[in-house]
């Protein structure tokens, strides 16, 4: 064996929402690193006097990885890094870098329960009957923007995760942005359902907002929302 890393999701926050294989592997890892938000998802697995704990952010978590795999790790230990929902969506860019860092050999991705998941779920908008896309990564997304029109135009719903970016404004991508975005590219939003969910899972937090696209321009939502934009169409197998 070698440094073995594992790449968990951990579902989007509630601890109920974890697979039984999931906590397995988070409670036999010596090193657990990840963000605040998807520690407290576990944090009752943890175990201070067995786990060596590191809360990362976006502008340490290089140094930290370096550090726990060049400098604190020995052969045949193990290493988690939780991501909130799954670790296969939204991530990309994390999870490159770790498989270059480990080894693709010496890393293993747990899929997780994501908040895509659960808002179909809750919309009834079924998933091979929906655009999935993510704008909550670091790259550029005009490509995606140009993906959303198109499947709007298209009549196809879609499942998003908006973009938040509290450092610099001008780079959110947030409902209120994604409604006069498409209202701009001249989508008749006054005629488009959506949904937008906030905290899911989390009964004490959750919120879930429904209404018309243009109503969402003057909105705010929290950095932990997912949205549904409406236009399934349902069909049962008497149709065929």
């Amino acid at each position: 064996m070698t440094k073995k890393l594992y790449v968990v999701g951990v579902g989007p926050g509630s601890k109920e929402y974890l697979t039984n294989y999931s906590i397995d592997i988070i409670k036999k890892s010596r090193f657990i690193v990840g963000y605040k938000y998807t520690l407290n998802t576990i944090r009752h697995l943890l175990d201070s006097s067995y786990h060596q704990i590191f809360e990362i952010t976006m502008k340490n978590q290089e140094d930290v990885y370096l550090d726990v795999y060049n400098n604190l790790m020995n052969e045949n230990d193990i290493c988690t890094v939780p991501f909130t929902g799954d670790a296969n969506f939204s991530e990309s860019e994390v999870v490159d870098r770790l498989l270059n860092l480990f080894g693709d050999n010496n890393v293993e991705i747990i899929s997780g329960i994501s908040s895509v998941q659960i808002a179909s779920a809750k919309s009834r908008i079924p998933l091979d009957k929906a655009n999935i896309i993510t704008f909550h990564v670091t790259g550029d997304i005009e490509e995606k923007k140009i993906d959303l029109i198109k499947s709007i135009v298209d009549k196809k719903s879609v499942i998003l995760v908006p973009r938040p970016w509290p450092s610099d404004p001008s780079k959110n991508f947030m409902p209120a942005e994604i409604s006069s975005f498409i209202k701009e590219k001249g989508v008749d939003t006054s005629k488009v359902d959506v949904w937008v969910f906030e905290n899911l899972t989390n009964n004490e937090k959750e919120t879930v907002y429904k209404g018309k696209l243009d109503s969402l321009i003057n909105k705010n939502f929290s950095d932990l929302s997912i949205m549904v934009i409406d236009q399934n169409k349902r069909q049962t197998y008497l149709d065929f």
